[in-house]
């Protein structure tokens, strides 16, 4: 449920993007034809009063707003070609403000709930930050390990150990503290108590001697929870600048990869061009990358699969606000150039422009999907 939930409001994230175009461009003159849930093919369309349609859709890949006279060139009253400048600007920027919105809101919330640990040194009030919950999660399992036997995978969470029939087991709160409360019962058979999809369950695993390099055979991470009151929107803002400069790192290392992969291919040099492809790709992710995180977040609560809707949201606003033709952001600089340089933009032009940022991002998009099943798959 948890996963379905985090699959419906990432789709949502892009509905509500679209929107924000829909009121800017209503509140600025321009005139709106259709406001789609989903892609086509179409499934259901309704024309409204005010002339414009609403429809819903087959893809569920997001939501669309087509606007009157998309082109720069349109110069008919009521098309998005004849608004001011102004009008533009607020029109393209409005979806990117939506996004900007909407993350920093349930940062907010997941700040008076309980907010994820996720990144080194994540920032928080000391003076108001209070911890409520640890979890310890298994993220690797050695082959033919005792825990590879027990059937124990990555993602169960661990919460006892203890010998059969004690009645007072040792609870798991901290991962640095697990080779020592193993070594303890270390050649024996323990009764292991863990969580797995929300439910809880136990195995009993027959822990190696104290000489071997491990006893039970799992490397974890440790999740916390930590929970703010006043502080919450300060949270809120800290954690959302320290998300988009770990984005713009990221991006920085995705641009040198492809610089790396091109020059590669060019060159015929292959290892430089397999490097470049890995570099281009171990920062990004694509829609299987996204369902794969959300599936691991959704095990492990709520709180986590909002964090990564948040997280996409503010990722989302930051990439259209990047100088890329095809999204917001490239379509208001090219506006903002030509008006510099006084010279009209063709839809020719527009076209071919666009049709070029398509191209590459296609490319960019096989790649990290080719990536992302050799991640997680």
């Amino acid at each position: 449920m948890l996963l379905v939930l985090g699959l419906v409001l990432v789709i949502g994230l892009i509905v509500v993007h679209e929107f924000g175009h829909f009121i800017a461009a209503r509140r600025n003159g321009v005139d709106i034809e259709e406001f789609g849930i989903f892609f086509p093919p179409r499934l259901y369309s309704h024309k409204t009063k005010a002339g414009w349609v609403f429809s819903i859709n087959a893809l569920p890949l997001g939501g669309f707003v087509r606007l009157k006279g998309e082109h720069d060139s349109d110069t008919e009253p009521g098309t998005f070609g004849a608004a001011t400048l102004a009008a533009k600007t607020k029109i393209l920027l409005a979806g990117v403000s939506m996004n900007l919105i909407v993350g920093l809101v349930l940062f907010v919330l997941l700040a008076l709930i309980g907010m994820p640990q996720l990144v080194n040194n994540q920032f928080t009030v000391k003076s108001d930050s209070k911890l409520v919950s640890q979890k310890v999660i298994i993220n690797e399992v050695v082959a033919g390990s005792p825990a590879s036997k027990a059937g124990l995978h990555v993602g169960d969470e661990l919460t006892y150990i203890g010998l059969p029939h004690s009645t007072h087991p040792t609870p798991i709160t901290n991962s640095t503290t697990l080779p020592t409360i193993t070594k303890r019962f270390a050649g024996k058979t323990a009764l292991v108590q863990y969580v797995r999809a929300g439910t809880s369950k136990q195995v009993y695993v027959h822990l190696l001697k104290p000489n071997a390099s491990y006893e039970l055979g799992v490397a974890t991470q440790q999740l916390n929870l930590h929970r703010s009151t006043w502080s919450a929107p300060l949270v809120s803002l800290g954690v959302g600048a320290q998300l988009i400069w770990l984005t713009i790192q990221g991006l920085g290392h995705t641009i040198a990869g492809l610089g790396s992969l091109v020059a590669g291919a060019v060159t015929h040099n292959t290892a430089a061009r397999h490097n470049g492809q890995t570099a281009a790709t171990a920062n990004l992710t694509g829609p299987v990358g996204i369902f794969a995180i959300l599936r691991t977040s959704s095990a492990l609560g709520y709180q986590f699969v909002l964090f990564i809707v948040a997280y996409i949201s503010l990722v989302l606003a930051f990439m259209n606000i990047l100088p890329i033709p095809v999204v917001d952001g490239g379509k208001l600089y090219i506006t903002l150039i030509m008006r510099a340089l006084k010279r009209p933009l063709s839809a020719q032009r527009e076209e071919a422009i666009n049709l070029a940022s398509i191209i590459v991002l296609l490319f960019l998009f096989v790649l990290i999907t080719i990536a992302d099943v050799k991640r997680y798959y």
